[in-house]
């Protein structure tokens, strides 16, 4: 666009429409954050109308560039975007921001509004998820380019303020970006200086271009936020890098309204009736409420540019795929998130082997067989762990670690617990891969916001957590996770498997690569757990989440209820009850949120109603009194643990066949 004074009129109110509909959406909502879409207008412009590759009317073509609102409070932007751009989001929606049932929620929602890459709001999580998405496009360019057939090209873009800079997590993810060499990532920084309690400077004082120099990052400093050109040159020479790229963009929060701008009055609220007017006069827009003009419309329309780009991608892909039929139809199969053909013959084949060995093993290690068995059948796993990988035994023969300079399916995360919950997301979002990481259960509470965000986005990611209970021993209360499965079982779409040995660990890994529409958390013993002899019919039945492994002689009297380690302390349970004329049926429930799933019918042939019931599990007992009842009781810990070998523990705390028995001889 020429520099002419009518150029510049126009592009003003090119940028000036986010401002205007950020301004009104939040007014009418009166709630809402105003101050950063205005303040980020420029550098939004300058990136969606001149580098972003995307195409409105297909938002999930698979090279398209990926865009990140790490600050999602400042919602209103990226929806304004994709509004102005085309995007199946009317100005209607635009008008309900922030009401029930819209499609412009508080933050933006990845599967609710199209065009959303990935759930943001929790700050500093989208620059996870954004690493995420650039370790994708490097390894799946890695593995399926060609000479002359580059079908994976393409940038992630995040948006990032100085709350995402000074939340823990933004360390985490970028010293690892650094690390791999992530050359497509691009975060532009909104450095305005404010947040919600006012000017940073009070509490803020890093030096953010140095910080990020050091992780290995390309630096591009002091860059004026509301200059285009300067923004621009910026956007090409990150581009060019070799280096993941931080722009940093100095800004004015709530531009244009002339008492709010530079303010922390302008981050939160809604600016009021009389602040807007004014601002409208500042800046020249001259249109009423949730009015753009046609003119500018047409400046922002990305239908045909995205048409084209995603036409060209096709074309190449059509030439791609005359050249390598074998691995074109691999990546489709992968970005699609579809298994292979022959992934229940896979499966069929390891739990078969897994019951004619019947090894007594730690679950850790049961999980570490299946990953043996999975992973040469499945291209696309993608694992790691936070510096536990021999702790954790996430690593199987054919795993090759990834490096900033060579490809491969397993990453060193380092003790990045929350980083690396927050990039698996990334990193299933993007398609391509099923990623799954490990670290010890008690430290989920370190990643939990990640845990939480996987849920909610129902992203396929598959969490390894071993070293579930006071099993672990000598290590101590620090160590010994008491309350942490039943938390990740309250947390909604989050399916929760803590197996009992090798059949069922081999399941719950099957299962949890299965399922497409959620994450799965594996709950994983460092003991030895026995193996559990059952019939084919009960094997059937584990991908159930509960099922009678042992009904015992006779008509129940009761039923006991365990799960992972303590199924043992059942089995042993019903042989003296039965000695002593008490039958019981032992039901194994290694996923209550499956279970819950079932059928009634399902579910009243394991649990009968009248049949009274004790459950058993090395943690908080609370959890249970779901399925047991008031009348029922349950056998499990409601304090920490101890420092000392588990078997001592075990018994210190009751947590045994001794006082099982006397539970259920209580009820019956």
């Amino acid at each position: 666009m020429p520099d002419t004074p009518a150029a510049e009129t126009s592009r003003a109110d090119v940028v000036n429409a986010i401002r205007a509909l950020a301004m009104d959406a939040v007014q009418q909502a009166n709630s809402g954050h105003p101050g950063m879409p205005m303040g980020m207008a420029e550098i939004a412009e300058v990136l969606w109308r001149r580098f972003l590759r995307h195409n409105p009317k297909n938002p999930s073509w698979p090279d398209r560039d990926r865009f990140v609102l790490s600050n999602g409070h400042g919602s209103m932007l990226q929806y304004a975007l994709l509004h102005l751009t085309g995007y199946d989001l009317p100005m209607a929606e635009i008008r309900k921001f922030r009401q029930l049932h819209s499609r412009t929620p508080g933050h933006p929602e990845f599967g609710y509004t199209p065009g959303i890459e990935t759930t943001t709001g929790p700050l500093g999580q989208g620059l996870a998820n954004a690493v995420g998405f650039a370790i994708a496009e490097k390894l799946l360019a890695a593995e399926f380019n060609r000479p002359g057939h580059a079908i994976v090209d393409h940038f992630t873009y995040a948006f990032a303020g100085d709350g995402c800079l000074m939340e823990g997590i933004s360390h985490e993810a970028c010293s690892l970006a650094g690390v791999l060499s992530l050359a497509k990532l691009i975060v532009l920084y909104d450095d305005n200086g404010i947040s919600i309690d006012g000017k940073v400077a009070g509490w803020f004082r890093d030096d953010t271009p140095k910080r990020f120099s050091a992780y290995g990052w390309n630096v591009i400093a002091g860059v004026d936020g509301h200059d285009s050109h300067a923004l621009a040159a910026a956007i090409e020479r990150a581009r060019a890098s070799d280096k993941p790229t931080l722009v940093c963009c100095k800004t004015v929060i709530g531009k244009g309204a002339p008492t709010r701008a530079g303010t922390a009055k302008a981050h939160g609220e809604a600016l009021g009736a009389e602040e807007i007017a004014a601002t409208r006069a500042a800046l020249g827009w001259k249109y009423p409420p949730f009015e753009i003009p046609e003119a500018v419309y047409r400046e922002w329309d990305a239908t045909a540019s995205g048409a084209k780009a995603e036409g060209d991608w096709n074309a190449r892909f059509a030439s791609y795929q005359g050249a390598h039929p074998d691995l074109a139809a691999e990546f489709r199969r992968r970005m699609a998130g579809e298994l292979p053909a022959d992934w229940q013959a896979t499966v069929e084949s390891l739990v078969a082997k897994a019951g004619e060995k019947a090894e007594s093993v730690a679950s850790r290690k049961a999980s570490q067989n299946a990953l043996e068995a999975i992973g040469p059948k499945l291209p696309g796993l993608l694992g790691g762990s936070a510096d536990l990988t021999g702790s954790n035994l996430t690593l199987w023969s054919g795993s090759k670690p990834m490096t900033g300079s060579e490809p491969g399916n397993y990453i060193y995360f380092g003790v990045r617990e929350f980083g690396m919950a927050a990039i698996g997301n990334g990193l299933a979002l993007h398609g391509g891969f099923i990623p799954y990481s490990g670290t010890f259960l008690t430290f989920s509470d370190y990643s939990r916001n990640a845990l939480r965000m996987a849920a909610l986005m129902k992203a396929r990611n598959i969490f390894v957590f071993t070293h579930e209970s006071i099993g672990l021993g000598e290590d101590g209360p620090t160590h010994q996770s008491i309350e942490q499965v039943a938390s990740l079982r309250l947390i909604p779409h989050m399916d929760v498997w803590r197996p009992c040995d090798t059949v069922e660990t081999a399941l719950a890994w099957a299962a949890s690569i299965e399922r497409k529409d959620g994450p799965s958390a594996l709950a994983l013993s460092r003991q030895n757990l026995p193996f559990m002899k059952r019939s084919p019919e009960a094997v059937a039945s584990i991908r159930r989440g509960g099922y009678v492994l042992s009904a015992g002689a006779g008509a129940s009297r009761a039923a006991i209820i365990a799960t992972g380690s303590e199924v043992s302390i059942a089995i042993a349970a019903q042989k003296t009850l039965a000695d002593s004329g008490v039958p019981v049926r032992v039901v194994s429930m290694p996923c209550t949120s499956i279970f819950d799933r079932q059928d009634a019918a399902w579910r009243e042939s394991v649990l009968p109603k009248g049949l009274p019931r004790v459950a058993i599990e090395a943690g908080v007992s609370d959890y249970w009194r779901k399925y047991v009842g008031l009348e029922g009781e349950v056998i499990g810990i409601d304090r920490f643990g101890e420092s000392a070998p588990a078997a001592d523990v075990y018994k210190f705390l009751g947590v045994d066949a001794e006082h099982l028995v006397a539970a259920v001889k209580r009820v019956v």
